[in-house]
């Protein structure tokens, strides 16, 4: 197998290899090394290209396309992926650097996504004027993602950003400050915030002459946003499912603190 710019190291593949080989146990030897899968997989991400176009080097693209098919799927609707369990067990290595596992400060924010053709769930974000899908993220103070949700496009971000504080509340137990910005003001997501996470709504107001000013803190989510777009695949949603959508976005982020390590 080349050595291609998407891949990670032997090294930081070891940090998650022992959460993939006991998802399901198996006396048969495998035919592919997991290492190279996921490389094949991370591949696909970056490049955006089909999984049919995966180049041959790798292993057949129909093991690569199950094993993520695997690693992607969640046994019930509010349970995790193996992807996001395993997102979770990089981002809890914080702690070896003297800082908590679970966050007390998250940012919050939303972005709207064009559709391509494949795509089945949409709607339209008539202030953005976007017909795809809306990526709404929860980060902590350094960009890392606490929380993802997907919906359609047409969903406002409080009712988005609502949804997806009530399926992490128990990862997020810890919160006490929210930042949001204008978009995200109103009783109603204050109230939600608040019996959820019994947590305060900061609500980050911009310059009101109209100049443009970076927000202190707000520019922290939309640097996690700016890391997406270096993965073809997320420029636009090529994804049939909202739930195949979410664990693209959990893979990328997971690609990105793997080559932190």
């Amino acid at each position: 197998m080349k050595n291609y710019p998407s891949n990670i190291t032997r090294q930081q593949f070891e940090l998650i290899r022992p959460a993939l080989e006991n998802f399901r146990k198996r006396t048969k030897p495998r035919k592919y090394e997991l290492y190279e899968v996921f490389c094949a997989v991370l591949y696909v991400l970056k490049t955006g290209c089909q999984w049919r176009q995966v180049p041959g080097d790798f292993p057949e693209w129909r093991s690569v396309y199950n094993y993520y098919k695997i690693w992607s799927t969640k046994a019930e609707p509010t349970a995790d992926s193996l992807l996001e369990q395993v997102l979770k067990i990089v981002i809890a290595r914080r702690t070896y650097q003297g800082r908590s596992a679970l966050t007390s400060f998250i940012i919050v924010d939303a972005q709207s996504v064009k559709n391509t053709a494949t795509a089945e769930n949409k709607g339209y974000d008539a202030g953005k004027k976007i017909s795809g899908i809306k990526r709404h993220l929860a980060v902590d103070i350094h960009g890392f993602p606490q929380a993802i949700h997907m919906t359609r496009a047409n969903v406002s971000d409080r009712d988005g950003a609502s949804a997806m504080i009530a399926l992490h509340a128990m990862h997020l137990r810890q919160v006490q400050n929210v930042l949001v910005d204008g978009g995200y003001s109103g009783v109603n997501f204050q109230l939600d915030v608040a019996s959820n996470l019994n947590a305060t709504v900061q609500v980050a107001k911009r310059n009101e002459l109209h100049r443009f000013e970076v927000i202190p803190q707000r520019w922290v989510v939309e640097r996690s946003f700016s890391w997406l777009e270096n993965c073809r695949r997320l420029w636009k949603n090529c994804e049939r499912q909202l739930t195949t959508s979410l664990q693209m976005v959990v893979l990328a982020f997971l690609a990105l603190l793997l080559k932190r390590f």
